[in-house]
């Protein structure tokens, strides 16, 4: 691996949503010469207002870049905008490049992409993160990363632009599996919070004098910090959608179930993430298992009083 520097290293991305936009800001701001791909062009507006340059493709940014850097929605997705053999990312690249899929997706992808990617000469990483919107837009993500350890090395730069947390977890797929530990966590903590600021509001407490007690202590945590206050506000808006949490449990049950676990908390918050999600508040944040909890127990979280 060549040594990466913003004077000398051309870097792709794939993917302008919630998260995507502000990482790839962060490298955009580092001074690397960076082409984009979206969906959606809207969506890429405000990179390209910074001078990116757009590409019709994910294998037109490839052509264009030493680095290409995916974070989309779904699995499917990931394979589509990497593999597919007419318009995918790997189709573009060159020996030497590096492809860093960003999204949190199958620990079984991800080795099926190193392994592609390695027959052409090129190296993948799996480096899904955690942190959210704010985490996104503060560059304090952790990095959880797969793939050969000298790549990982060599990539520092970007990574010190988007993240704090930054752990090379082994080979190929070990950074997916690590994202489905630390989904696994979430899932039964934000059942957590959302209970517990369901039963403070029924039992008449001031939510915000309660916080002050509970947030510092043995109970508090990132989410409690950051989403206690969107839920006692009332804003929902996604820092991390539902339907993406629901994908990332459904990775993380089949995997537990190829390795013969049992894992009843995290079956049991997939279910209650599907009835929110049922309830159309799949494009809501995670936190809006709040509002199906209220609604299971008679009140509408939203006309509280």
């Amino acid at each position: 691996m060549k040594a990466i520097s913003p004077s000398s290293t051309r870097i792709g991305w794939i993917g302008t949503g919630v998260m995507g936009a502000s990482m790839c800001g962060h490298l955009l701001q580092q001074g690397f010469a960076t082409t984009v791909y979206s969906r959606t062009k809207e969506k890429a507006q405000p990179l390209l207002d910074l001078g990116a340059q757009w590409a019709a493709s994910p294998q037109a940014v490839a052509q264009q870049s030493d680095l290409i850097f995916s974070i989309v929605g779904f699995p499917q997705d990931v394979r589509q905008v990497l593999l597919d053999p007419d318009t995918g990312a790997l189709a573009g690249c060159q020996p030497g490049n590096v492809l860093i899929d960003m999204t949190t997706s199958q620990p079984s992808l991800a080795e099926e992409i190193y392994t592609t990617a390695k027959q052409r000469g090129v190296h993948a990483l799996d480096a899904p993160v955690s942190g959210g919107d704010k985490g996104a837009r503060e560059g304090t993500l952790s990095i959880m990363i797969g793939g050969d350890a000298e790549v990982v090395s060599a990539l520092q730069p970007c990574w010190q632009a988007m993240g704090k947390t930054i752990v090379h977890q082994g080979p190929a797929g070990c950074g997916q599996h690590t994202k489905m530990v630390n989904q696994t966590l979430i899932a039964a903590g934000m059942l957590g919070i959302c209970e517990a600021l369901v039963y403070g509001y029924r039992a008449g407490l001031d939510l915000e004098t309660v916080m002050k007690s509970v947030s510092s202590g043995a109970a508090g945590s990132w989410s409690l910090t950051n989403l206690g206050p969107r839920i006692m506000a009332n804003n929902f808006d996604p820092g991390f959608f539902v339907e993406h949490f629901v994908k990332d449990m459904g990775i993380a049950l089949a995997e537990s179930r190829r390795m013969g676990l049992c894992l009843p908390g995290l079956a049991l918050a997939e279910q209650l993430y599907q009835s929110v999600q049922s309830k159309g508040w799949r494009k809501n944040g995670t936190h809006a298992l709040t509002l199906a909890l209220a609604e299971m127990s008679g009140f509408n979280w939203l006309e509280r009083q």
